[in-house]
């Protein structure tokens, strides 16, 4: 049996878990999220805890035994705590201002870069004068925080050569030293 699709979710007092329909929906203080389910796996509630099985033992359900544990773990994390990522933009002049879900961002283009954020993310700016301006995102969906964030991300990656772009608070760039003299 898979290591990590063995083990129980605990589900907290305050959270609401239905399933039906191949749908599991989990309901919390900070939302509500949905997500499609295999019929190769059997959802057992025992107390005030999720046990997940397969049907079968093939290698499909297998590797979705593990999945799925993970996902509903993550999706009950999500609406009881929440999620969080910080992006830091380094570079002279990159600036970013959020108003009424649209993120502008300035990021040394010949235009500034208008983006739709969904209502599900929430976004604050942090820029003090002399320190590298940084974007906390928070969200209760894990899946749509972490492509939102790739996709800023995308707009301007890290350079190896001064450094400059939009990166992960304290990731770690691989710089090139340049030409050598």
């Amino acid at each position: 049996m898979s290591r990590i699709g063995k083990k129980p979710i605990f589900i907290p007092e305050n959270v609401n878990v239905k399933i039906f329909d191949n749908k599991i929906l989990v309901k919390g203080i900070l939302g509500s999220l949905s997500q499609k389910i295999s019929k190769k796996l059997k959802f057992i509630f025992h107390e005030n805890q999720l046990i997940i099985t397969r049907n079968q033992k093939d290698k499909e359900s297998k590797s979705l035994h593990g999945l799925y544990r993970v996902l509903i773990n993550n999706m009950i994390v999500g609406v009881t705590k929440g999620f969080m990522k910080e992006l830091e933009l380094v570079g002279i002049g990159y600036r970013a201002s959020y108003k009424e879900n649209i993120l502008d961002l300035n990021l040394g283009f010949s235009h500034n870069i208008m983006m739709q954020i969904p209502e599900e993310v929430h976004i604050e700016i942090e820029s003090e004068k002399g320190k590298n301006t940084i974007l906390i995102l928070k969200s209760h969906d894990k899946q749509l925080l972490g492509m939102i964030s790739a996709k800023i991300r995308s707009l301007r990656v890290p350079e190896p050569y001064k450094g400059k772009g939009i990166r992960y608070l304290k990731e770690e760039v691989r710089r090139k030293s340049g030409k050598s003299a």
